[in-house]
């Protein structure tokens, strides 16, 4: 059977997406010329302060250095608590889904679709075991690396051309504690370096956005 994911074709009302009064009123609101970016924080819903849910932190931190974290609007449509944010002549477009992790791609595609973003212009943020923690990594495209959320992004997008920002969880010892340490709660000494974490994933993700805001766009 296929899924329910979303295809490759990004047009919202073409694909049979109605958007709801929430997002209508977001979409009348995308008025910047310049470009538009679409950043997601994947995670599980309802379990902050885990690791596995770090890229939902960033987002929160995202939110509060670009003055809308009070600001998220809860949508149907993708499943996802969403919000607008201007970035010099560009437009972020922050997404949180509701969603679980495996089925995170499902919000990430509908808000795509939506918003009539390509995948080269959806930015994931999420955990990466094979960095410890502290350490960040913005990589662009390639493989999940084993990484479910970013698997059904892929799935959903029909594409691997996303930007990722990966941000180091450290792997633990033994393998047999992998799943027990990726959605267990940092320790309070880990906790500790989570602020200066959440401010430097922030800054490259700003710098690294901007800068392909300002490129030239390619020719035909």
């Amino acid at each position: 059977m296929g899924t329910a994911c979303c295809g490759p074709a990004f047009c919202a009302l073409g694909c049979g997406l109605w958007p709801t009064l929430a997002m209508s009123r977001f979409v009348s609101e995308l008025q910047s010329p310049g470009k538009r970016w679409l950043v997601a924080g994947l995670g599980n819903p309802g379990l902050p302060g885990t690791r596995h849910s770090v890229g939902l932190a960033v987002l929160g931190q995202l939110a509060r250095r670009l003055g809308v974290a009070e600001s998220w609007v809860r949508d149907s449509s993708c499943a996802a608590d969403l919000v607008l944010a201007p970035l010099g002549d560009a437009q972020l477009v922050l997404l949180r889904p509701r969603r679980l992790m495996n089925a995170n791609g499902r919000s990430v595609a509908r808000a795509a679709e939506l918003f009539g973003l390509t995948a080269e212009e959806v930015y994931l943020v999420h955990d990466e075991l094979d960095k410890p923690l502290g350490k960040l990594a913005l990589k662009l495209g390639g493989s999940a690396r084993g990484h479910n959320g970013v698997r059904s992004c892929i799935s959903c997008l029909n594409s691997s051309a996303m930007p990722r920002l990966r941000v180091g969880i450290g792997r633990p010892v033994h393998p047999g504690t992998v799943e027990g340490h990726v959605l267990g709660y940092f320790s309070p000494e880990e906790q500790e370096l989570l602020p200066p974490l959440l401010e430097s994933a922030t800054d490259l993700l700003l710098d690294h956005i901007q800068n392909r805001s300002q490129a030239p766009s390619p020719g035909p």
